[in-house]
């Protein structure tokens, strides 16, 4: 409990410590696997992270197939490069909604927030980097009277 004070002279001379830092633990499954959500525009990746031999399957089917764009198999290997944990664990992921670019930047989310689950020292990495943080820009809405969200249709002064 706290000590009694009897005046502001005593309150001014208590020492202030800062409240310790949360300290967080392994979340894992039964099987040994950590589990997160990954989200970017419409796209939403459910992404199990266990440890293996690096093989990343998404929807059933090896990235490599699935994102056949090398720029999206780099944006799904940016976790592992910054932890240095390349080739060290398989992912299993499975992704729906939104575009092939926005399922790559799921899947990247997805496999950052299990990464930190698995391993928590490995959260200032992910956090440093941009990783855990989800990317919340969507397309705009069309509005009406306009061709497009801000596009207006062509003026006729005659």
């Amino acid at each position: 409990m706290a000590t009694e004070l009897s005046s502001f002279a005593e309150l001014k001379k208590a020492p202030i410590a800062p409240p310790p830092a949360p300290v967080r633990e392994k979340e894992v499954d039964a099987q040994g696997r950590a589990y997160a959500t990954g989200r970017r525009k419409n796209a939403v990746a459910r992404v199990w992270v266990k440890p293996g031999t690096g093989q990343i399957t998404i929807n059933g089917r090896d990235q490599k197939i699935y994102f056949a764009r090398p720029t999206q198999q780099m944006v799904i290997q940016q976790p592992f490069d910054v932890s240095q944990r390349t080739g060290q664990f398989d992912v299993v992921a499975t992704v729906s909604g939104g575009g092939l670019s926005g399922q790559a930047g799921a899947v990247r989310h997805g496999i950052a927030q299990a990464l930190a689950k698995f391993e928590p020292e490995l959260r200032g990495a992910m956090k440093s980097n941009g990783f855990l943080t989800r990317d919340s820009r969507v397309v705009e809405r069309k509005k009406y009277g306009r061709a497009g969200a801000r596009r207006r249709f062509q003026f006729s002064k005659r």
